[in-house]
């Protein structure tokens, strides 16, 4: 018989999708109050793998990963999940209008994770109305997309970045020497 034990903290990540830099700003500022200090910023990835969004927010979207210094824990993701479409809801325009879409996720040795509000048959319940999407399998020394994958995590850069975080996460996992520690201040 197995015995449970607590999985490993997780490497939370954001995807930013807007067509405005200035509301990138104020949602940066906005998350690292609320999921502290922000250690990665991607580069502009263009946006033009549906037009689903266009009508609400716009035309020339793009989009940037950001990640969060701090591991979290995995059953935290449902409480981000909210607390960013907060966030969207505060950086409306006066009509409701989003003008900026969070989708938080998480990042681990095994896979990446998107939290969504979308019932789909691939979607486990996580709570609180959000489900978890598996979006990418580590597998080979890389990550792969699933027949559902959302085309623009499918693309070669995105795996990339991916397999990059992967690695600065890794090595976030590694014991640190006692005097880096909180313990040893």
């Amino acid at each position: 018989m197995g015995k449970p034990k607590e999985p490993a903290p997780v490497k939370l990540f954001m995807s930013l999708l807007t067509g405005e830099d200035s509301l990138l700003l104020q949602a940066y500022e906005a998350l690292k109050e609320k999921f502290g200090e922000i250690d990665f910023i991607s580069e502009k990835l263009g946006f033009d793998f549906t037009n689903y969004y266009a009508k609400e927010m716009g035309e020339n979207l793009f989009r940037r990963f950001i990640t969060f210094k701090f591991l979290i824990p995995r059953e935290s993701l449902p409480d981000i999940k909210m607390s960013t479409n907060r966030l969207e809801e505060q950086l409306a325009d006066p009509q409701g209008k989003r003008k900026v879409n969070i989708d938080p996720g998480y990042l681990c040795e095994a896979h990446i994770v998107l939290a969504t509000t979308k019932a789909y048959t691939h979607r486990p319940y996580l709570g609180k109305g959000i489900y978890a999407d598996l979006a990418l399998l580590f597998r080979n020394q890389s990550f792969h997309p699933l027949e559902w994958t959302y085309p623009d995590y499918r693309q070669k850069e995105t795996i990339q970045l991916f397999n990059d975080l992967r690695k600065r996460y890794m090595r976030q996992l590694q014991p640190k020497p006692v005097a880096e520690t909180a313990l040893a201040r």
